[in-house]
């Protein structure tokens, strides 16, 4: 697993009020303390980085991170609290132990679900045919659906040679278009049709093609 991130997070509102609301009475106030706990991983766990947020109100207001190893406050109040933290031992032992009680079991356990799964992807041709705003023989699209991960690279080729001209769409997309050449253009005959072909590039997987 390359760069990635696993994070956990514990949500509580509070809810500020004199007495419980009457029936259709609205809330005088909603406060939103939010904690999290992330889980930063290199090549597997060979180097994993542990980031605890503290957040109220959507700020962060104090963290901890295992790079640094001790509370850094990020508003007047998050100091107060992040000294008060530094001071207990036990808390600081806790979060830096973390690394390893927290992300590098957690990642044992995760690893196969999140590293693991893979589909292969399946790739198919079509002729899309000419039209008013798109006049001329056609084109081929290459579509490229029911794969994990995202990360694939579609390229056309004629015989082995990579095609660059007349190429739609981005390389890294799901679908790629080849627009076909008029008979006769620029004094060559078209290409023929079995030496057309598009290749999908997945990093886990050998190279995928299909033809028209």
């Amino acid at each position: 697993m390359g760069r990635g991130a696993a994070a956990g997070a514990l949500l509580v509102a509070l809810v500020v009020l004199g007495a419980p609301p009457a029936a259709g009475a609205e809330l005088s106030g909603v406060f939103q303390e939010m904690r999290t706990r992330e889980c930063h991983f290199i090549n597997g766990t060979e180097k994993v980085r542990f980031v605890r947020r503290y957040i109220y109100n959507r700020k962060q207001y104090m963290m901890f991170d295992s790079d640094v190893g001790v509370f850094v406050g990020d508003t007047p109040y998050g100091e107060t609290q992040a000294r008060c933290c530094n001071g207990i031992p036990e808390i600081l032992e806790d979060n830096r132990a973390a690394v390893d009680t927290f992300c590098r079991a957690g990642y044992e356990l995760a690893a196969p679900f999140l590293t693991g799964h893979r589909v292969p992807p399946n790739v198919s041709i079509s002729l899309v045919p000419p039209s008013s705003s798109q006049p001329g023989p056609g084109r081929l699209l290459c579509s490229v659906m029911d794969f994990y991960p995202a990360a694939i690279q579609v390229r056309w080729f004629q015989g082995q040679q990579e095609l660059s001209e007349h190429v739609g769409g981005h390389r890294r997309g799901p679908q790629r278009g080849l627009d076909l050449p008029a008979a006769g253009a620029a004094g060559n005959p078209p290409p023929a049709r079995a030496q057309l072909h598009c290749q999908v590039e997945q990093l886990i997987y050998p190279l995928r093609s299909a033809q028209p």
